[in-house]
């Protein structure tokens, strides 16, 4: 099964799961893989809370199985505990045969025995976990407790709890409109900003739509850059961001095959007015200067994107020093009286508002432009938050240079 290998190849490879699904399943028809992704990425973002329960009621430790019999019993309570509609025989079934493909026949009758007692209780004992505090709450929603002490601490209990429910549930699928006309329902405050059904891959290999959350594009809204000016993307790839730019662009990322992959869509998507430079961000060269406008899309631990990216909850990490160090790179470059765009699909303050802070720039206020996203806490910043707003979670912030 596709997803079996998807879990196989995240949590022992430490591949991503969205490359690894891409390529074990493939050959697929739609249906399969809509399924496929539905139980891999499922099984990846609950991991947690599953194997809390595996453990329960198989009383032994989830890391001394052998890898196999892990990833089909997590994919097997998954099943049992967090999808309607699965024949309880049928998750059991399946996840038992997995492992007797996988040649371990001495772990079939564990397996078979684990997996028939979670088909009975692990649905009441997931729903029964506590959550008043953040590690109670990080184990019954499935993240680290990092993760969910940082939210308690910037957003609140109940804020914290939201985010944590609607990042386990499928982001809505968002694309912008490059040119033409498309089905879907139109952002009332994001121009060109569309919710769709599905991806129209005819209208995307043609560069007339291109997909995007509506996050995402806020951001790229949000410097302002206007036709004539000078621009600068110090973090540019895939390029959704740098293609939204008026303004002759240099988009800039530090490795070529993205770089190349950034220059191929700006190309698809008729941005004729972007030019890519593989360099890295820091140590951009010297011609590179002068600039009107700067957007640093920086590196970060994207809590803001769990939703759409299964894996990362388990590999997430903050880079607050990097980032202060590609905004100042930024400012470096930009004429006196220029802006900075500084933003990161994170929520996290210690990279978000703290990284601002530390840079000593002068933020405009944003908030009075829109309105719709301002920050709670501070209106200058504009924050976008998956259980408010629907969308993916993007801190925003446009910084002037002292002139």
């Amino acid at each position: 099964m596709a997803a079996f290998e998807v879990l196989r190849r995240v949590f022992e490879d430490e591949a991503y799961a969205d490359r690894a699904l891409r390529a074990v399943a493939a050959g697929l028809e739609p249906r399969d893989q809509a399924l496929a992704q539905q139980l891999a990425y499922g099984a990846v973002q609950r991991a947690r809370t599953l194997d809390h329960a595996i453990e329960v009621v198989g009383r032994r430790p989830v890391r001394k199985l052998d890898p196999p019999v892990r990833a089909a019993l997590r994919l097997g309570a998954y099943q049992l505990v967090f999808l309607d509609g699965v024949p309880r025989y049928a998750a059991v079934n399946e996840s038992v045969e997995l492992v007797r493909a996988a040649r371990l026949e001495r772990a079939v009758p564990f397996t078979n025995a684990v997996l028939r007692r979670l088909a009975e209780r692990a649905r009441v004992l997931a729903e029964a976990l506590p959550e008043s505090t953040p590690v109670e709450a990080a184990l019954r929603h499935s993240y680290p407790d990092w993760i969910a002490e940082v939210w308690w601490r910037d957003l609140g209990a109940d804020g914290a709890r939201a985010l944590m429910r609607v990042q386990n549930e499928a982001p809505e699928t968002a694309v912008r409109l490059v040119r033409g006309e498309i089905d879907g329902v139109p952002d009332p405050v994001i121009p060109g900003a569309w919710r769709v059904v599905r991806i129209d891959e005819e209208a995307l290999a043609a560069g007339r739509i291109w997909p995007q959350s509506r996050g995402s594009q806020l951001v790229g809204h949000a410097v302002g850059a206007l036709d004539g000016e000078h621009v600068l993307d110090l973090c540019a790839a895939p390029g959704g961001k740098a293609t939204m730019l008026a303004g002759d662009v240099v988009a800039v990322d530090a490795n070529a095959a993205r770089a190349r992959e950034l220059a191929e869509n700006a190309l698809r998507l008729g941005a004729s007015n972007v030019r890519v430079v593989c360099a890295d961000g820091l140590s951009l060269p010297a011609e590179l200067t002068g600039f009107d406008r700067a957007l640093v899309d920086a590196p970060c631990s994207g809590l803001g994107v769990l939703a759409s990216r299964p894996d990362l909850r388990w590999r997430s990490e903050p880079l607050p020093e990097l980032q202060l160090a590609l905004l100042r790179a930024a400012a470096g470059r930009v004429r006196p009286g220029g802006t900075v765009v500084y933003s990161v699909c994170t929520i996290n303050v210690d990279e978000c508002e703290a990284v601002v802070d530390a840079s000593g720039l002068a933020p405009e206020m944003l908030g009075e432009e829109w309105p719709h996203f301002a920050h709670a806490r501070r209106p200058e910043f504009l924050q976008t938050l998956p259980h408010v707003h629907g969308t993916s979670g993007f801190f925003v912030a446009r910084l002037r240079v002292p002139g």
